[in-house]
């Protein structure tokens, strides 16, 4: 298959990127490949919504401007905050045009408060943002028809001169995996798109999907393309405690926004004493002190007293939370919700310029598997589908400008070698896949999670290294499935992550070694 656009993730990113070109040159031909089906992925499960500045009386560019760079501990470009911010609401707008319908109040936006935002400016749908934002854009989608969906198909590897035998440095497309004949395809392209998501699922406890396991960031990886900010990982402070049918299931900081409190075992507000803010401070230090508490009690989990927050509410603007504590026998808001940190969002990901393009020629990455300088060290809450959207257009913008200009002709992609290395597999090594993936998880949650120290990324790095070359094992003497190309790409960016945290010598951000305190 060659195309001239080769989306690789269906989240709000290649979504809203694949719309773009598609609206301004329909013969441009593109095929998104979804790891599952269209409907899955990371943007599903943004509760919160879109930070985005609307009401201009109370609110301000440069008032986002500050929480942001305030957020990300003085670390981010303030070049991208200005530029992303400002071109939000016109994306918003867009958004809205294109069929997603936010909650409104006397006929104006109804704007939630997050922590870290200095006035209400969240655009939201009841806790079910990300879920509607995709399910508006895959409509859309549909009514092109130029746009090819492939579901159920996994990035194995980018296609680079390495295939080619040119000196271009530049990126020809994929290889990808059919997960259900297990047969690897080629796809070449002129312009390929990482959206991918993050790796969530190299720890214990992540309100990602499982499906969340870096392909993009191993595929960047294999082919040496820069990447930064990979050890600022963002933990989410209020997950909840029990796993819901095996899934880490997310509180959003929204219900903390409209008054929840919360409480250790003895019954004490701690985050008071940890900053003025208090449930309201950024997540990094939320997460922090509640992390504290959890090492100083027997119980895993402390407590979120919805209380303060009335019935009316919890069932306008909370419904799924609601539903999902009731059928574990909570009923809120009464009673209050178990919840721990879990893992939640990549800072850093594959350097990117302010058109979303990599140092590799015609390789773009949006969304969570970039690093645009937006973030710096910590996130503000719901600057990520802002994020996604601001740059989602401008790579749109950038590629159609590329498609204008020379690239090699079709004869040059049909010389590109089919993926050679389809031998049998060896059940006994295959078992070894799950085995290999927990044991990651548990070492990443334990040495490189939301405390670290020198002596545990050392042991950490010499275990993920011998992890490594094992996968590697099995990866040469095996076909390569599905499961095996999710752990190879774990293992990966596990390491990545690991040394690139060695190199780090001060805590900032959601970055935090005992050492360094």
């Amino acid at each position: 298959m060659t195309k001239d656009v080769l989306v690789i993730g269906t989240g709000i990113s290649g979504l809203a990127y694949a719309i773009h070109v598609a609206e301004k040159n329909s013969n441009i031909s593109i095929v998104l490949i979804s790891k599952s089906n269209i409907n899955e992925g990371n943007t599903r499960y943004a509760q919160g919504g879109i930070a985005v500045v609307s009401n201009f009386k109370k609110d301000s560019f440069k008032k986002h401007i500050d929480d942001t760079i305030i957020a990300g501990a003085g670390t981010c470009d303030p070049e991208v905050v200005k530029f992303v911010i400002e071109e939000g609401h016109q994306r918003v707008n867009e958004l809205i045009e294109w069929g997603a319908q936010f909650d409104k109040k006397r006929k104006q936006l109804d704007l939630a408060k997050e922590a870290g935002h200095s006035e209400k400016r969240i655009v939201h749908y009841k806790d079910q943002t990300g879920q509607h934002i995709q399910e508006a854009l895959i409509a859309k989608i549909k009514t092109y028809p130029n746009i090819e969906l492939l579901e159920l198909h996994t990035l194995v590897d980018l296609i680079t001169d390495h295939h080619s035998k040119e000196k271009a440095n530049r990126c020809y497309g994929a290889y990808v995996i059919s997960q259900e004949e297990e047969k690897i395809k080629k796809i070449t392209s002129k312009i390929t798109v990482l959206s991918t998501g993050g790796a969530g699922s190299l720890f214990a406890h992540s309100t990602n999907p499982e499906i969340a396991t870096g392909d993009g960031l191993g595929a960047a990886y294999r082919a040496r393309v820069l990447m930064e900010g990979l050890p600022y990982v963002q933990f989410h402070p209020t997950a909840l405690h029990p796993k819901v049918k095996g899934h880490t299931f997310l509180i959003t900081e929204a219900v903390r926004g409209a008054g929840g409190k919360l409480f250790n075992m003895k019954g004490e507000r701690f985050m008071l004493k940890n900053d003025s803010r208090a449930e309201l401070a950024p997540r990094d230090i939320v997460a922090r002190g509640i992390q504290r508490e959890i090492e100083n009690q027997k119980e895993e989990f402390i407590w979120l007293d919805g209380s303060a927050v009335d019935k009316k509410q919890w069932r306008t603007h909370f419904p799924t939370i609601l539903e999902t504590c009731k059928n574990l026998g909570i009923e809120l808001p009464e009673k209050p919700i178990p919840v721990v940190p879990a893992a939640h969002y990549f800072c850093g990901g594959i350097k990117v310029n302010n058109k979303s393009e990599s140092q590799l020629k015609g390789l773009y990455a949006i969304g969570e598997c970039s690093a645009t300088g937006l973030h710096g060290s910590n996130r503000l809450a719901s600057n990520s589908l802002l994020e996604s959207l601001v740059f989602a257009q401008r790579a749109a913008q950038d590629t159609i400008l590329t498609l204008q200009g020379k690239l090699p002709n079709n004869s040059f992609y049909s010389g590109i070698p089919q993926w050679n290395g389809d031998v049998y597999s060896n059940s006994i090594e295959i078992q070894a896949i799950k085995k290999y993936r927990k044991e990651l998880q548990e070492l990443m949650t334990k040495y490189v999670g939301i405390f670290k120290t020198n002596y545990g990324l050392k042991i950490a790095e010499k275990r993920i290294d011998q992890i490594y070359k094992s996968v590697n094992t099995i990866y040469n003497n095996n076909k390569l499935t599905y499961g095996l190309c999710e752990l190879r790409n774990m293992v990966s960016i596990a390491y990545l992550i690991t040394k690139q945290s060695q190199e780090i010598s001060q805590n900032q951000g959601v970055f935090y070694n005992h050492d360094y305190a």
